[in-house]
């Protein structure tokens, strides 16, 4: 299982951050942004070779199932 944070939404943060830097502000005075979009992966040929069982609410809530 991987649980991070989603790239393209950091990506746009920083696009945002880029954009307000070339407008004329400090990068000092801007605040530090932290994600709040994260995605979890769960790779379940891993999980079958370690002989674990993932539960089915883990799988419904994953936003992508390696199988």
């Amino acid at each position: 299982m991987s649980y991070r944070p989603n790239i393209l939404d950091i990506y746009r943060r920083v696009g945002g951050i880029a954009a307000k830097v070339l407008r004329g502000s400090k990068p000092a005075d801007l605040p530090v942004e932290l994600t709040t979009n994260f995605e979890l992966f769960v790779n379940l040929k891993t999980a079958k070779a370690l002989g674990l069982t993932v539960p089915s609410g883990l799988l419904n809530a994953a936003d992508e199932v390696i199988e």
